[in-house]
């Protein structure tokens, strides 16, 4: 299996997760190629099984620059991707110290749903979805963020295994 992972990172966080992601599937003898968008061309992506799309979260969105790149994205309709973000660690309200219900959070944090929606919309086909969420601006990464990288990287090994199966 060959996989091109495309991310957006700003402050690196996007990176490491990239790398592991990368080291994770290595040990499983998949191919992983990371590249930045900024270094990429959306139209004239390099043949992959599977395309990876990260980018941060920005006031409840992916950056800008992650959203024109999904826009521009020329891969042939069907597809797969899978989508790995990281987004900001919820957190209390400062007047009432309460975490926010998830019907709040979902309402607010849209980055994945929005990733989701540019690239349906070329008929692209998603395979898996995950964030690693971020406790500061810029960072650091959560507590046992490798496992929900692993996590994902788990996601993605059973779908190939199902569509070869």
């Amino acid at each position: 299996m060959n996989i091109a992972y495309y991310h957006a990172s700003k402050f690196g966080n996007g990176v490491m997760v990239a790398e592991e992601f990368k080291k994770i599937m290595a040990a499983r003898g998949v191919t992983v190629s990371v590249q930045h968008i900024r270094e990429a061309n959306p139209k004239d992506l390099p043949e992959a099984d599977l395309y990876v799309f990260s980018s941060p979260g920005r006031f409840g969105k992916p950056k800008g620059n992650a959203r024109r790149f999904l826009r521009k994205v020329g891969l042939e309709a069907g597809t797969k991707y899978a989508i790995l973000t990281t987004q900001g660690a919820p957190k209390p309200d400062p007047k009432t110290g309460k975490m926010p219900a998830q019907e709040e959070l979902d309402h607010w944090e849209r980055v994945i749903p929005i990733m989701n929606e540019l690239l349906q919309a070329k008929g692209l086909k998603k395979v898996a979805e995950g964030a690693v969420l971020v406790t500061g601006i810029k960072g650091p990464l959560e507590q046992g963020w490798q496992n929900k990288v692993a996590l994902f990287a788990g996601q993605i090994m059973r779908s190939a295994h199902t569509q070869t199966a």
